[in-house]
């Protein structure tokens, strides 16, 4: 264990050299999510009864999604590991004494983090700063408080995991372009990216908010709005838990089976 604690260390120290990206990406995210508040208060402003979250607890989920976009975002590929696979450079990690599925968990969490903590709090300051309803609140209680930074882990463990099951599944394809193209874009609409989750209709939001995609940032961002709350709250933990144990046990048996059939042509 001590060496993926090693290379996740090494792999997040890297990720914080990257300050200017991290600055640009820092404005980027400010003025989108203003702009995405700005465009669904025009939407409330016509019949704020006629919506399923409050504007407030929208707001809050807003800032959360910029603010945490690089954990949770399914477009933040490491495409370091897609080349390998394809020019068979995966054959030097696999001289290495170590799992390969397990390091590129580690690669992949440290990434996203590394990135999240550059980004993440010069977002959540500014809109602490705004005004009501413009800005985001506190969580409604303490507890509602740990249990959203709990679902947060959750989530981030998840959407790697899923990630993990794409880089296998690379393995069986001579490109890696058009999974990874159907993926992102089903990720996107059904993690609640575009809209969130309630906004769609009952018929289909019932079935989406079962699939995996829904235990990525939907279900932490609504419980630190509240707009999760009671049952609900622990029925979206338990759905987390669920599917980072089997999209865990999936990947690694996706690797396996490929690394037992993997063969790298060249001298």
């Amino acid at each position: 264990m001590k060496q993926y604690l090693s290379f996740f260390r090494m792999r997040f120290i890297t990720g914080l050299q990257y300050r200017t990206a991290a600055l640009a990406g820092v404005s980027t995210q400010f003025i989108w999510g203003a702009m995405e508040i700005l465009l669904f208060q025009a939407f409330y402003q016509a019949d704020a009864n006629a919506f399923p979250m409050s504007f407030r607890a929208l707001t809050s989920y807003a800032w959360l999604q910029q603010a945490f976009l690089s954990l949770y975002m399914f477009w933040f590929w490491d495409n370091d590991i897609f080349d390998s696979i394809t020019n068979g450079n995966v054959s030097y990690e696999l001289c290495r004494p170590a799992d390969l599925y397990t390091m590129w968990f580690m690669k992949n969490l440290a990434s996203r983090l590394s990135k999240a903590v550059l980004r993440c709090f010069p977002v959540l300051i500014l809109a602490f700063l705004l005004p009501a309803p413009y800005g985001i609140t506190l969580p409604p209680d303490p507890v509602t408080a740990l249990l959203f930074l709990f679902s947060m882990a959750l989530g981030l463990g998840v959407v790697v995991s899923l990630s993990m099951v794409i880089y296998a599944l690379s393995f069986y394809t001579i490109s890696s372009q058009g999974i990874r193209m159907i993926t992102t874009s089903l990720a996107e609409f059904l993690s609640g990216a575009v809209i969130p989750l309630p906004f769609l209709p009952d018929q289909i939001s019932c079935i989406v908010e079962l699939l995996p995609f829904a235990s990525i940032q939907n279900a932490p961002l609504r419980i630190y709005s509240g707009d999760t709350a009671g049952s609900s709250l622990y029925r979206a933990l338990a759905l987390q838990i669920f599917w980072l144990i089997l999209l865990t046990a999936s990947g690694k048996l996706l690797m396996h089976s490929a690394l037992k059939q993997v063969v790298v042509q060249g001298g």
